[in-house]
């Protein structure tokens, strides 16, 4: 075969380099395409896009980073980026970035739990999302954090939460006015209660209300506030007894994200929430010994620390508190601190039983059966004479709140426009034959057998189960309203057989 004349061969070799050449033009001309167009999307990204070294220096900001750091790239390209966060979350960071150092191709991202704390050139922080990717080019490692500032996400979740708390502010106002009209009577015994809480509203003194369980310690409180500076600021209420104990400092003082399993994200405690207003502290004696110390510390100095933060916190709160637990003798059991107990009892102000209330029975039992009239729909007939008789002569160890109870029975099984009494009343105020003696005042004075005994305690454990309608434990339980344990009023009731009796 005879050879090609050597000008087609030259001819070959610049074909097949201008080949090469057009080739790696348009590869070029394709990575400056698809740098511009990445140079654009980075440029006009929202989020703050920083790129870095091995060493965690910046290579890279794009404008919203230079924006979210109040800062120009150039100032701070080859500085340390850890300089931009808190201490703890720039040693995440670098925990973070070795572990991506070790994760193969397709899994070199990670969304970085609990975001970070940066802080911008004239030193303010603040709060954001990140996420962390590795990528590599001719052999070198480089790093792309993005960072959203959730500031604004947060102050919109603040709003919804002040509009939220404004809202149950608002609806705690309306029950407050509503309840204010339940304060039905004109005994001497509540008059003087009314007296005291005129006296009293105006101060920021802390109120201590003492009452037997249903005496309407919650009516009081609310009506202090309602008439107080404060009326125009929340009243928070917290039910001691009703909080779990390991939940009790946060929903106290609140915490800050991560604080505990389950805390995802941070929240103010019923304190934060009452700045500026009051907070009921309903069930008190309840509060435990932990906590007592750090409930007189805000009482004290107006401060606190929410849960897994450092950061002390001031709020100007009025206290009110309530019990119907002699805190003085759980003061000597070791069961309420001596100083809080004093700190709390500035003003005391005892609410007192509905059997010492007199007329004032007669005027609720009318009130609440107007009231429970209206929600059913009923026409009744006003209580006769033979009814509020039979109303007086009852104890009532439930006291108002059993009275309502009683009325809103008697409504339920009314015939012909009147109150039905005969299933409503307890049993022990249907049968005469196992009332007891209201006081040892009244009772003979004379020595009594053990059989006089037992049947006086049993009568006594019966009235306490009927006005509680025979629930043993818990909180509106018989056993807290006659001062001992349930496993102990529950072996009482086998010794001296007392079962409850079916209903007629």
């Amino acid at each position: 075969m005879p050879e090609e004349p050597r000008s087609l061969t030259l001819f070959r070799i610049f074909a097949a380099r201008a080949t090469a050449e057009l080739q790696r033009l348009r590869a070029e001309a394709e990575v400056r395409e698809r740098e511009e167009k990445l140079s654009r999307l980075v440029g006009s990204a929202m989020d703050a896009i920083i790129e870095l070294d091995h060493d965690l220096k910046v290579t890279l900001m794009n404008p919203a980073a230079e924006k979210a750091f109040r800062c120009v790239a150039d100032q701070v390209i080859g500085q340390d980026f850890t300089r931009f966060l808190a201490k703890e979350d720039g040693e995440k960071l670098t925990i973070l970035l070795k572990e991506l150092q070790g994760r193969p191709e397709g899994h070199r991202y990670l969304w970085i739990p609990g975001g970070l704390r940066a802080t911008r050139v004239d030193g303010n922080e603040f709060p954001a999302e990140a996420t962390l990717s590795r990528s590599e080019l001719q052999r070198e490692s480089f790093y792309t954090l993005i960072l959203r500032d959730v500031n604004e996400r947060l102050e919109a979740e603040k709003k919804i939460h002040s509009l939220t708390v404004e809202t149950e502010y608002l609806k705690e106002e309306i029950k407050a006015l509503i309840n204010f009209d339940e304060i039905i009577g004109q005994s001497e015994p509540l008059l003087q209660v009314l007296l005291d809480v005129e006296q009293v509203a105006d101060t920021d003194a802390t109120v201590l209300i003492f009452g037997e369980t249903g005496t309407g310690k919650e009516l009081i409180a609310r009506a202090i506030h309602a008439i107080s500076r404060r009326r125009h600021k929340p009243l928070i209420k917290v039910n001691c007894a009703a909080i779990p104990t390991t939940l009790m400092e946060s929903e106290f003082f609140g915490h800050e994200q991560g604080a505990f399993t389950g805390a995802t994200r941070r929240r103010d405690g019923r304190f934060t929430l009452a700045d500026g207003g009051t907070i009921f502290l309903d069930e008190i004696g309840e509060l435990p010994l932990d906590l007592q110390a750090k409930l007189l510390r805000v009482l004290q100095e107006g401060e606190f620390e929410p849960l897994g933060s450092s950061r002390t916190k001031k709020v100007d709160v009025r206290v009110l508190a309530a019990t119907n637990r002699d805190l003085r003798q759980a003061v000597r059991g070791g069961d309420f601190r001596e100083d809080l107990y004093y700190r709390l009892n500035v003003f005391p102000i005892q609410v007192p039983p509905l059997r010492d209330r007199g007329d004032d029975i007669a005027l609720l039992a009318s009130a609440f059966a107007k009231k429970f009239a209206q929600k059913m729909g009923r026409k009744i007939e006003p209580l006769s004479q033979e009814s509020i008789q039979r109303l007086k002569a009852y104890n009532w160890p439930g006291n108002v709140r059993e009275l309502q109870n009683v009325i809103e029975r008697a409504m339920i099984t009314s015939r012909d426009g009147r109150l039905n009494l005969d299933r409503a009343l307890p049993e022990t105020a249907r049968n005469p034959v196992i009332e007891v003696t209201a006081s040892f005042e009244e009772a003979p004075q004379r020595v009594l057998t053990v059989q006089e005994l037992e049947e006086l305690e049993r009568n006594n454990l019966i009235l306490a189960l009927e006005a509680t309608g025979w629930q043993v434990a818990g909180e509106n339980g018989a056993a807290r309203l006659l001062g001992m344990n349930p496993s102990t009023l529950s072996s009482r009731m086998k010794a001296l057989k007392i079962k409850r009796s079916r209903q007629p």
